[in-house]
């Protein structure tokens, strides 16, 4: 898997790369509605005997026109490139979304990019994907340009689930905000998940027989506070059932950044320092202030026991959650 970084102005393509079929697109949190997209491009690539690449746009697009609204992303770039490869890409071109970017026409985006760069010998996309300055180019542009350029597109219509809702990033944010992890990953196709290194934190949990590995997620992330069933993937690939709470932790300091706090069952040792993976499969309950630290163990006690029996025989849900959600 090759990700590049840079754009066409300092970094050349490898001739091994050139030609293929791009997906463009954000693709924040490669759910089943991107899927659509992709898997119509690997299709093509397939029957044509030609590399298959994505296009997407880093930092998101939104960072760099509305900074003091951060936005709550699903798949930070090397997971985002992590589920991608595990799809079937060869490639994935982190284009960086900057000012001078953002002010390029539709037309220098297809010449100097797609036709001068990539060499694309086709273009995937949704269906109403707009580029260019001030989002200038849009379907019939870019299926007027690649006639001009010699490339072809195809442009798919919006997937939706089997109550005939459009799935899409906006929709999952929602769901996550709620705390409703078992909905997203039926949009997601896989289980929402974070990763981060593990840092020292306060310790209390480790007399409470309940050591906890600590993690600091994204301040953007809009998880609901709460108690969560998951799976918690060490470094070295190792995996382990745990119960995790997010929050500010009100019963002993009701103040902080939110952190990530994952009892591991099962495991005795040292995780400072590694970056690790939690997977959530399951909202158990709203995080509580308790009158005390007894009637805090008591309830920890109950969410492991309802944890464990919530995580006791689950499947993946498809081959991208085999590989990245555990």
């Amino acid at each position: 898997m090759t990700v590049f970084h840079r754009n066409e102005k300092k970094e050349p393509l490898p001739d091994t790369l050139k030609g293929g079929v791009v997906a463009i697109g954000n693709f924040d949190g490669v759910h089943r509605g991107h899927r659509s997209v992709l898997e119509r491009a690997l299709e093509i690539a397939e029957q044509r005997g030609v590399p298959a690449l994505v296009l997407t746009f880093e930092p998101h697009p939104r960072t760099l026109f509305k900074p003091d609204q951060p936005v709550f992303r699903l798949t930070p770039a090397p997971l985002k490139a992590r589920l991608l490869e595990a799809m079937g890409f060869r490639s994935v071109i982190e284009y960086p979304f900057d000012a001078e970017f953002s002010k390029r026409s539709a037309e220098e985006f297809v010449q100097s990019v797609l036709n001068d760069w990539l060499q694309a010998s086709s273009v995937v996309t949704g269906f109403d994907f707009h580029f260019g300055r001030g989002r200038e180019g849009g379907p019939a542009f870019l299926m007027d340009a690649g006639r001009r350029y010699g490339f072809d597109v195809s442009l798919v219509d919006a997937f939706r689930d089997e109550n005939a809702e459009v799935v899409s990033s906006s929709r999952i944010r929602d769901l996550l905000i709620a705390g409703d992890v078992a909905e997203a990953a039926g949009l997601l196709g896989y289980r929402y998940t974070v990763e981060a290194e593990v840092v020292h934190g306060e310790k209390l949990g480790r007399t409470l027989g309940y050591p906890t590995a600590n993690m600091r997620i994204a301040p953007e992330a809009g998880l609901k506070p709460g108690i969560y069933a998951v799976r918690f993937r060490r470094a070295d690939g190792t995996i382990h059932d745990g119960v995790a709470s997010y929050g500010r932790r009100p019963t002993v300091t009701d103040n902080g950044a939110p952190l990530l706090e994952t009892f591991v069952f099962d495991f005795s040792g040292s995780l400072y320092g590694e970056i690790c993976a939690v997977s959530f499969f399951g909202y158990l309950r709203p995080e509580l202030k308790f009158d005390g630290l007894d009637p805090l163990v008591e309830q920890m006690k109950r969410d492991e026991e309802e944890a464990r029996a919530l995580l006791a025989g689950v499947q993946p849900l498809g081959p991208v959650d085999r590989v990245i959600a555990f």
